[in-house]
């Protein structure tokens, strides 16, 4: 994962962060870019495409899941997999984990040092551990 140290201020912003992330900067990419980095948030591929495509010219739905996957795959966003028919993206690349509101759909961050791990499974000798996500689904009463 890369680290935003900040979110692009302009067009020429996201273009930068584009070619200097090894991705082709197309203009349906960059519109998508323009969304998804405006600030930190979290964003269902469904909202992305709602977004972008409040300007005249229309975006996809299918450029919108490769671009997604692309921006995922180059390190840009963050897939937060919160059901097998949910997914986010988030923006926000520091390391944190989330906290999904069931009854909403609203995913929100919660920082690292709220949450604490005092013991993972033994693993075989061959593995590391990468990572650990934590999602923690709630409902209001």
């Amino acid at each position: 994962m890369k680290n935003l140290e900040h979110f692009p201020k302009s067009r020429a912003d996201v273009l930068d962060m584009l070619r200097s992330s090894g991705i082709t900067p197309t203009s349906q990419r960059v519109k998508i870019g323009e969304v998804l980095f405006s600030c930190e948030q979290h964003l269902s591929a469904e909202q992305v495409l709602a977004a972008v495509n409040q300007a005249d010219d229309e975006v996809s739905k299918a450029t919108v899941y490769n671009t997604l996957g692309v921006f995922a795959k180059h390190g840009l966003i963050r897939e937060v997999i919160v059901d097998p028919s949910k997914v986010f993206y988030d923006s926000n690349l520091r390391k944190h984990h989330h906290l999904y509101y069931s009854d909403t759909g609203k995913l929100e961050d919660i920082s690292e040092e709220s949450v604490e791990i005092s013991k993972l499974p033994e693993l075989p000798g061959h593995l590391q551990i990468e990572d650990v996500d934590v999602i923690i689904r709630v409902h209001r009463n």
